[in-house]
């Protein structure tokens, strides 16, 4: 396993409640992350620009700019392309979640959350960078290798094709080992159409499984969920 040492990291909390703010800085200094705070959107992306952080945990609901419109911001800023974005969502914005994913965000934690769930998440997010590409445009991952600018998937150094609809399907997953997707997120962040009916979900991933060959257990059925590509570390 590879290991994540806090103290070379540096994460930018973007959320307008101080004293949900004052208690993530508290906990994370503590196992040694350097912090900063933003109170409001365009202070975060300031501070963002003026210094990238490695990690960014972003409210949704934030005064001046919103949080949706921040990840937008940051992912279209090539200086901040290899910043990772933890989304802070209330039970109630569940469909804003899907959209952040779909714009850029890396994952998300839901409130009320405790400390160590969003420790561990912050962890994971880091561990996988570390472990992950070969460079930003190539996810590499127990055999897979996909790349995003040729639009190329190779399994155990064998080249297969997929579709678009598979290859977005495959890329979000693998962006994300080990976490768990809806049917109703993977076509809404993966496919881009809400008016997907969400069995045609089943039919990509048995089409990418049957490619895959004798690594199509590494893409996960999740009992009364959806799926989820192979954590790694597990």
């Amino acid at each position: 396993m590879v290991d994540v040492k806090m103290s070379e990291y540096k994460i930018l909390i973007i959320e307008d409640d101080r004293s949900l703010s004052e208690v993530l800085v508290y906990n994370l200094e503590q196992v040694g992350y350097s912090l900063s705070v933003a109170h409001d959107g365009q202070d975060g992306l300031n501070r963002a620009r003026y210094d990238p952080p490695d990690v960014i945990v972003l409210d949704l609901m934030l005064p001046v700019v919103d949080g949706l419109e921040v990840c937008r911001r940051i992912r279209a800023d090539r200086k901040l392309q290899n910043v990772l974005i933890l989304m802070l969502t209330a039970k109630a914005e569940e469909s804003d979640h899907v959209v952040g994913l779909a714009i850029g965000a890396d994952d998300y934690v839901t409130k009320p959350f405790s400390i160590k769930v969003l420790l561990e998440r912050i962890k994971a997010l880091l561990r996988r960078r570390v472990k992950g590409s070969v460079d930003d445009h190539v996810i590499v991952s127990q055999g897979i290798v996909l790349d995003k600018q040729r639009h190329s998937v190779t399994v155990n150094k064998e080249f297969i094709e997929l579709t678009r609809s598979e290859f977005s399907l495959l890329e979000m997953m693998m962006c994300q080992p080990g976490r768990a997707f809806s049917r109703g997120e993977l076509v809404a962040a993966g496919l881009g159409d809400s008016h997907v009916l969400e069995r045609t979900i089943d039919v990509h991933i048995r089409a990418i499984r049957r490619k895959f060959g004798t690594a199509a257990d590494l893409i996960q059925t999740v009992r009364g969920i959806g799926y989820r590509f192979r954590d790694p570390a597990r």
